[in-house]
Parts: structure tokens; sequence; C-alpha cells
């Protein structure tokens, strides 16, 4: 008779079997995944695309919406690491997809990339050349069916130009606020007091953080860009314009002193004095800061503050500089217009003109835009000849114009908003808003923004709307539609 006691014994081995078994099936079948290294960015960007779950040593090819960018093999796990792929130059602001698939299967997996125009603070970037070259739905053909989308009405008039970023307009304004707005419908967001007019300092929006000074009130600001909460704030004796380059904002003030400060903690870095009031917002470039304080141009270390260079402007002086290709730009009261070579301060050309200019030119593809109180024109880049002029407005420009996709805007004294074709200076389309325009205008994601002296944020985007704009974002791609390029070559196993 048998014993009892193994009969009753467990049988583990066979149980720890079955549960290996029922594991490996698991990870044979997991579904695949990807991973992006951005989740949005504007077209050019570049995308480096990781994947698991996907079967060992096969061929993946990495999809841009339809277009097959790039064609990888797995390791023996079925992974791979920093499959590079861009978003294609032509891509439209809204939602896109990346996917992988595996070739010759329909096995494979999607994640979404936002594409978008950021304009993240005055310059543009802080180089000063005042252009989106990443704008690709307004265009000289389209840009005059530009209809108003929405306006929202401060408390005050308006002179900062506006800052677009992830969907949000920031805008500061002479009711002693700062506003973020839905930047599709005008929705308010948040405001937040800076104890002091903000209408001549247009914000900075880097990584998170909204910089915008209070000339009154004597303050720059660092607030939360989701929520408006104050993270710190610096006093300057009347702050401008702010220009934010890795980890640094850059700041002039009335008392003639240039600041750098950091820009997560607030904490001065240095601090260099110029004598005259400094007006203007700073350009930084290759470790360069460019700025006036009207009667001199002051070239200093970005590291440092120690100072390169300067220049006599030989009259007033106070709007600030664009810098491109090695030439650095800028216009004097009169309305006169100087390059400068950007490494010594030596003067290239000068181009006189017996019209008032008083803010920044823009530079794009080695031309000089500026604009006046006659009108706006445009100077060879090399040379300083003029190219075209445009001379049929009312009133004396203080905007400095904005190109993107071969159009320029500008605002005047005559209350109107225009935008020229960047070729040929032909008007293509002009609003009269019911006050000066005094700020400068912004070009992002397909929409045209600007501020007035009657208090309002503008905002304007094609009459009927873009198709490829986020009300109407890419579909998401049908993976079964999906087609390899043959010609792609596979990459190494990551």
């Amino acid at each position: 008779m048998s014993d009892p006691r193994e009969r009753s014994r467990p049988t583990t081995f066979p149980i720890a079997l079955c549960l290996a078994c029922l594991l490996l099936a698991g990870i044979a079948h997991a579904s695949p995944s990807i991973t992006l290294s951005r989740k949005s960015g504007p077209p050019t960007s570049k995308i480096l695309v990781s994947g698991r779950g996907f079967a060992p040593n096969v061929g993946v090819d990495i999809y841009f919406d339809t277009k097959d960018e790039a064609l990888v093999v797995t390791n023996g796990k079925g992974e791979f690491d920093d499959a590079k792929i861009h978003a294609p130059r032509s891509s439209r602001p809204g939602k896109h997809w990346v996917t992988a698939l595996e070739r010759n299967n329909d096995k494979g997996a999607q994640e979404p990339f936002l594409v978008q125009t950021n304009w993240s603070q005055f310059h543009f970037t802080a180089g000063g050349t005042r252009v989106n070259p990443y704008e690709n739905v307004l265009d000289p053909k389209n840009v005059g069916n530009l209809a108003l989308k929405w306006r929202y009405k401060t408390g005050g008039e308006i002179h900062s130009s506006p800052a677009v970023v992830d969907g949000v307009v920031y805008v500061g304004s002479n009711d002693y606020n700062v506003y973020a707005l839905n930047a599709r419908t005008g929705r308010k967001l948040w405001s937040y007091s800076t104890f002091g007019d903000a209408w001549f300092c247009s914000p900075a929006v880097v990584e998170g953080i909204v910089y915008i000074c209070s000339g009154e009130g004597n303050y720059l600001w660092a607030l939360n860009a989701r929520t408006g909460r104050a993270i710190w704030y610096y006093d300057i004796y009347g702050p401008y314009t702010p220009a934010v380059v890795n980890g640094v904002v850059y700041i002039g003030s009335d008392d003639g002193t240039v600041y750098a400060l950091n820009a997560r903690t607030g904490a001065k870095v240095w601090s260099v004095p110029t004598y005259y009031n400094i007006q203007s917002a700073p350009t930084v470039v290759d470790g360069v800061v460019y700025i006036n304080n009207f009667v001199r141009l002051y070239a200093l270390d970005a590291s440092t503050g120690n100072e390169l260079w300067d220049f006599d402007t030989g009259g007033y002086a106070y709007a600030s500089p664009a810098v491109a290709d090695g030439i650095l730009y800028f216009d004097i009261q009169s309305g006169d217009v100087v390059a400068l070579n950007a490494s010594n301060g030596n003067l290239l050309w000068s181009f006189e003109d017996s019209s008032w200019a008083a803010y920044s030119p823009a530079v794009s593809n080695g031309v000089v835009y500026v604009a006046t109180d006659t009108g706006a024109y445009a100077l060879n880049g090399s040379t300083g000849a003029e190219l075209w002029s445009y001379s049929s407005i009312g009133g004396v420009s203080q905007s400095a114009p904005a190109v993107a996709n071969g159009v320029i805007y500008f605002g005047t004294a005559d209350d109107n908003l225009y935008a020229l074709s960047a070729r040929t200076g032909e008007r293509l389309w002009s609003y009269a808003t019911g006050g000066y325009i005094e700020g400068s205008a912004t070009v992002a994601n397909g929409m045209l923004y600007v501020g007035s002296d009657d208090g309002y944020i503008y905002a304007f985007g094609l009459h009927g709307g873009d198709k490829a704009t986020p009300e109407g974002a890419s579909k998401r791609p049908d993976l079964k539609t999906l087609r390899p390029d043959f010609n792609l070559n596979a990459s190494q196993r990551q």
C-alpha cells in the first residue's frame, strides 16, 4: 500500500513549467510599442524613435504620417533604439503620427507628434532676425484671405509683442498685467499683476517659464507658464524686454545697466553699466550680447559681461540690432540703417534715409527689412542697396517687422497692420484696428497676432481655416495602408 503522503505531494515541476511557458508566450506576443525622443517641435525637427515588443531580427519601417523615412533591424530581443527621422518641412501645425511597422506584415505601433511653429520671444529667438523660418501655412498667395478669428480686451494699451508657445499667447498690457490666452480661441487662461505697466515689455517664454518686466514696478518676473504663479523676481530699475539663451536671462534697464541672470533662480550672473538708458531687447548670438544704449552699441561676452567692442552710433539708436551671417544691422532714429562686422564692430555700410525709423529691422535670406514713418523698404544685406520700398501708410511705425514664409508684417500709427510681399514690397493685406500699433506682430502656427493701443490683442487666421492646422490635424494612418520604401537601406541593429 502506497504512502498517502506521496499521493498528496504537490506536483511543483509541471505547474512551474506551465507558468514558464505562459510567461514566455506572453513575452513572445507582447504588443509592440515605441517611444519618441521628443513629443513636439517645428517642421524639420529630428526625432529619435526606439521600439520594443517587435519580432527578433526583422526589418521595421519608421514612418512620419505616410512617408517611410527609415528602415531598422531589430535585435534578438525584438528591440531597436534611436532610429533617426525628421518631421518634413512641409508638415503643417497640428498632430501627426510616427509609426513603426514590421516589414511584410501589419504588426506595429504608433505615437503622436505635435508640429508647432512657436514664437517664444521678441526676436523669435534671441538672435534678433525676427523671422519664423518654420511657418508654412500663411504665404504670399493666401495671406490676402486673413480674417479676424478673435480679439481680447485688456484694461490698457498694448505695446508688448506677443509670444506664442504651445498653444498659448502671452502678452503684457498697460493695465499692469500679463495675460495668457488660448491661441485658438482667445479665452483667458490666467493673468498676473506685475505691479507696474508691462506694455513696453515683450514676454519671453522658455522651458515653461514666462519672463516679463514691469517698467514702473521695477521688476523682472519669472512666472510658471501653465499657472501664472510667480517663481522669482529681480529688482531692476526700469527693465525692458528680456532675451533668454542657454539658461541665462539678459535684460537692459533705464539706468543703463545690462544684467545677466540665472533663468531658473534669478541669481545675478553679472551686470555691466553703460551709463545711458537701454530700451531695447538684447540680441544674443554665438556667445555675444549686442545691445544699444541710445548713443553706443556694445558687444559683451555673454558669459562674463566683458566688453568686446563698442560703436558710436552717431544718433539715437534705441532699437534692438539684428545679427545674421556675421553682420549686425541696426536703425538710427533718423531712419539710417547701419551694418557692422559683428565680430569687431567695423562699419561695412550705411543706408541714409530721411524718414524716421524707431524699431528693429528684420533679416531674412540676405535681405534687411525696415519699417519707417513713411512705409517700409528692403535692402541688400551685403551692400545696403535698396531692393524695394512701400510708401503709402499714414503714420510713424514703431513696430518691428516680422517675416515669415515670404511675407513681412508690421503695424503703424495709422492704426493698420500691413502684410507685404517680402520679395517685391507689394501690399497683400491690411487690417485697421482701433488704435496705434506700436508693438510688433507675431506669426505662429498659421496665425497672426498683434496688440493695439485700443487695448485689444488681435488674432487672425485664414478665412475658412486650414486643413492641416490643429482643427484638422493629420489622420492616424491605418497600418494596412502604409507602403514601405524599398530604396531605403537598413541601419545597423541597435
